[in-house]
């Protein structure tokens, strides 16, 4: 009979020790240490059914001789998780998905599989029985004569499973439910997922196979598990998104075949996620013709270009701390500006409760959203309305000036296509810019002072 001890494992990068450490030596976290029940005898290796026995020798190659080209790259059939990919799914790839609970993430990765066509797919889930899963594929209206579903936790099963099916794309739903008979840490723990994690790894590289992995995420909002997860897979992204609102954004957080910038925006319905091609539209669909604090900024996530609104209301400190609230924008940056405004515009916010919100609950992190940001807050100061068919784009300085943003040319077709009459953007922007051709009226500003007054007058 094998005997048992008790092992620690860091949370954050998978270190061992035999006791408790409060501060990690090797990555420098503190209280990341959990206790995991390991056995003490020898431990051997995942089968992945594909391995050979004799393995080939490998020899260094000098930079010269290896030789490269395009990755080809699988079509999955929704152009949004094509874009975050970077032109889609890569032969060979370890991609992980993680989400809150319900937000999605298993609708998205069905669908998605089920659309596919002339590839064999095979769906592992660990939570959910199958007739569930033919449940939710009835409801979102979609069927595929190439997927297969199992129900399996036992990763060496699962590996007999795939040998049988022989897939073109692997699904496992999800990995905190895998376990290994190797290690008898129970499913979830962080040697069973750092063990599962590479083994899946190890068969995609093997055999390329992609491999989606469905993944939970903690109370702070990141990947459940090790963090060393996120370091073996080539790609991480993160499903987010209020489940009081219709909108879904898919963000890559890691990509080794492609840009992390890229954005893509879902709409859930009853009948699963609908791409949303053009997300400016939406964003834009209520009229806020005389009311103040709302203004438009034209913002940029990856190669795509969209408006959004920016909501703002300031109001008298009615308990003497003022307030301070932001949703979707990054709260540290909105007291920089209120800093900005104050001291190099004049305009008195200390004693006053500012809230700021971005329409649609999405979140943006695009440093040219400050304009919009300022106008907003300004108009909501002031009380007066901002034109409802002028945007704006621009990044404020400390000094109170209007920097240079990329891709300016995108952003004003942008505000042309959806019907916009003028554009506020940094003046430095126009330097070899033909704006002839154009039909949008472009303001060039210096400052916040030179905005201000042609918004307000």
């Amino acid at each position: 009979m094998a005997k048992t001890k008790s092992v620690y494992f860091c949370n954050n990068c998978g270190a061992e020790s035999p006791k408790w450490i409060g501060k990690c030596p090797v990555c420098g976290e503190w209280n990341s240490y959990v206790e995991e029940v390991v056995s003490t005898k020898p431990t051997g290796t995942v089968k992945t059914a594909y391995h050979s026995e004799g393995g080939t020798q490998a020899r260094p190659l000098h930079i010269n001789e290896i030789k490269t080209s395009e990755e080809p790259r699988m079509d999955l059939g929704d152009q949004e998780l094509n874009r975050v990919l970077g032109g889609g799914l890569v032969p060979g790839s370890l991609v992980l998905i993680g989400g809150e609970p319900g937000i999605g993430k298993s609708t998205l990765v069905l669908q998605t599989v089920l659309s596919i066509k002339g590839r064999r797919t095979l769906y592992v889930s660990g939570e959910e029985s199958a007739r569930q899963l033919k449940l939710r594929a009835e409801r979102i209206k979609h069927d595929s004569p190439d997927c297969y579903i199992v129900c399996e936790t036992s990763l060496e099963d699962i590996f007999v499973h795939v040998k049988n099916t022989k897939p073109d794309i692997l699904i496992i739903d999800s990995i905190q439910t895998i376990s290994t008979g190797i290690l008898e840490s129970s499913p979830g723990s962080v040697s069973q997922v750092r063990e599962c994690s590479a083994a899946l790894l190890k068969f995609a590289k093997e055999t390329a196979t992609p491999v989606l992995i469905i993944g939970h995420i903690n109370k702070e909002g990141s990947i459940a598990g090790p963090k060393v997860l996120e370091h073996i897979v080539d790609t991480v992204l993160q499903f987010e998104g209020d489940q009081h609102y219709m909108y879904r954004i898919l963000r890559s957080i890691k990509n080794r075949f492609g840009s992390t910038a890229e954005l893509g925006i879902y709409e859930m319905r009853q009948n699963g996620l609908r791409e949303v091609s053009n997300p400016s539209e939406l964003l834009l669909t209520q009229n806020h013709e005389g009311l103040s604090g709302v203004a438009i900024a034209a913002a940029i996530e990856g190669v795509r270009p969209f408006l959004i609104e920016t909501q703002a209301l300031v109001s008298t400190a009615a308990y003497g701390t003022p307030q301070r609230s932001a949703t979707g924008f990054d709260l540290r940056r909105m007291n920089m500006l209120l800093a900005v405004l104050e001291k190099r515009v004049g305009f008195k916010l200390a004693q006053k409760d500012v809230f700021l919100n971005i329409a649609g609950g999405i979140k943006v992190n695009d440093p040219a959203m400050d304009l919009g940001v300022i106008s907003a807050i300004l108009s909501s100061n002031m009380d007066m309305a901002v034109e409802s068919r002028i945007c704006m784009t621009g990044e404020v300085g400390l000094s109170g000036e209007i920097r240079p943003v990329n891709r300016i040319e995108q952003r004003i077709l942008e505000a042309e296509k959806l019907g916009f009459r003028r554009i506020l953007l940094p003046h430095n922007n126009l330097k070899g810019f033909d704006s002839s051709r154009l039909k949008i009226e472009i303001i060039p500003v210096r400052k916040v002072e030179e905005a201000f007054r042609q918004l307000f007058g």
